[in-house]
């Protein structure tokens, strides 16, 4: 069945009030019931049946999907009318020259003609339309020995030269798609594979450089790739100074606004890579920017980055040590409707690491209950490493909690389920950690002494606090939080605080 739930969840406020004036002028009839089931699916969260019930009065099934049906085109409809009004009236404006100007050449009014394609030229260049420029360059060429004034050499080479941009989009559309389809395979299937090389043989197959002249779209799509091998490697360090560079090569570009959805992804990863770099006064900044963009065009795409919004200002709330800002931040949008799946397990999981930091224990014991599903569902839908948090911050959670059995089995599930998985992608120091967990967790009298320091200090290879990862940074905070006696928020703060300085 078409999901008009989530159809409708698209829509702003604002877009709601457009649709239904739109349904009203359409409507000839004023028994209509298409407005009523749009303001349900908009605001309530009811069944199938509970809407049909709501509509008729009864079970009426044959006419609740004849309805159905109807507004589902009507959705469709005033969606690709919308989009047509807005984002490509350019396209539009510049088809309509191409198509005069044909008619005028056909007529031998070649001066009017070429006039038209030189607006209509213009107007390309400047959005970065390289097929609509493909096809002014064709007519030019195509009638060129009827107009005198026309030099070949310069148009050919204008042609070729746009050939090259476009085979240059099409090209990186490609690589971004392998690129993307690879970490769907390791992050929602858990395949294990050498990410690093794929990349770099795929930028090579396809003869991708950096420094080539890319359109708004182009720079995005590379932009993303580089953050995806960030987020794989856990080296942000690295891809920082490409992202803000890359940024303020576009800051001039007149695609931006056009091109708004580009334009909050390439702010929402440049925040994200200065959160996960522990420079949370610059991610702040670049978040305010997201949510100045969020608001533009009558805040069309305000309801697809609203949970990625605001999951990344409470993290940089919470460790600049603002945690009870970041906590209601989480607390007041956990409820909200129409989340996309992912962001809100990514929320709830990290209002669970926010409760246990402040040992605040049974509220984050009262989410973990709500995650009822299998850890296989967990992986399709939030991925592999989510699991593996979320099973880790179990562990902690029932030792903390004194649930002795509880800890055994989920002990010996994970070990059973994710040995093999950790050594292939060597994150054997995840083992190494829960071998102290389990150490502790047995032996919690120990943990202070000089011999269980040495233990943990001979157990790691450490890498530089600056090049730590903030979460696995926020793992050892809790062993070494017992280990010294202190508050486990406290004992965080203190070893970001450490990896900051050390930049």
């Amino acid at each position: 069945m078409t999901d008009l739930n989530a159809i409708a969840s698209t829509f702003s406020a604002d877009e709601q009030q457009q649709f239904i004036k739109y349904l009203e002028k359409k409507n000839k009839r004023n028994d209509t019931k298409n407005i009523q089931l749009f303001k349900l699916l908009a605001n309530e969260d009811l069944s199938s049946k509970e809407l049909c019930t709501a509509i008729y009065k009864n079970d009426n099934k044959v006419a609740y999907h004849a309805l159905r049906k109807r507004l589902y085109q009507s959705l469709i409809d005033f969606i690709a009318n919308t989009n047509l009004e807005e984002e490509n009236s350019i396209d539009m404006q510049i088809i309509k020259y191409i198509l005069a100007s044909r008619t005028f050449l056909i007529n031998k009014q070649f001066k009017i003609a070429y006039d038209i394609l030189d607006k209509a030229e213009v107007l390309a260049q400047e959005h970065s339309l390289f097929p609509i420029l493909n096809e002014i360059y064709h007519t030019k060429i195509q009638y060129a020995y009827l107009n005198p004034s026309v030099d070949i050499k310069t148009l050919i080479s204008s042609f070729k030269a746009n050939q090259k941009n476009q085979f240059l989009e099409e090209e990186l559309n490609m690589v971004y798609a392998k690129i993307r389809q690879t970490l769907n395979h390791m992050t929602y299937k858990g395949e294990v594979l050498d990410f690093q090389t794929i990349l770099n043989n795929t930028l090579t197959e396809h003869n991708i450089s950096i420094n080539d002249s890319m359109s708004f779209k182009s720079f995005y799509q590379l932009m993303k790739i580089v953050s995806i091998s960030a987020f794989v490697t856990n080296d942000y360090l690295k891809t920082e100074p490409f992202l803000l560079d890359s940024y303020s090569k576009i800051q001039s570009h007149k695609l931006k606004d056009k091109q708004l959805y580009y334009h909050i992804q390439i702010v929402y990863m440049i925040a994200n890579t200065l959160f996960r770099n522990k420079k949370f006064d610059d991610a702040f900044n670049y978040l305010n920017q997201m949510k100045d963009l969020m608001e533009r065009q009558r805040r069309k795409y305000f309801k697809t980055f609203e949970g990625k919004h605001q999951l990344l200002l409470a993290l940089n709330l919470n460790y600049s040590g603002q945690q009870d800002e970041a906590i209601a931040c989480l607390e007041n949008f956990k409820q909200t409707k129409h989340v996309d799946l992912e962001s809100a397990l990514d929320i709830q999981l990290s209002l669970v690491m926010f409760y246990m930091q402040s040992s605040r224990f049974k509220e984050a014991s009262q989410i973990f209950s709500k995650f009822y599903h299998t850890d296989q569902y967990y992986t399709e839908k939030a991925g592999r490493e989510w699991v593996i948090k979320k099973s880790l911050m179990e562990i902690i959670l029932y030792i903390e909690l004194g649930h002795i059995d509880l800890v055994e089995s989920r002990l010996l599930s994970f070990k059973r389920h994710y040995n093999s998985y950790l050594k292939l992608i060597h994150q054997e120091r995840v083992l190494t950690y829960l071998k102290l967990v389990t150490y502790y967790y047995k032996h919690p009298e120990s943990v202070t002494s000089a011999a269980f320091k040495n233990k943990v200090e001979s157990s790691f290879n450490w890498v530089e606090a600056e090049q730590e990862d903030i979460f696995v940074m926020s793992f050892y905070a809790w062993l070494k939080s017992k280990m010294e006696n202190k508050p486990l928020y406290d004992t965080t703060l203190q070893l970001v605080e450490i990896a900051k300085k050390v930049k």
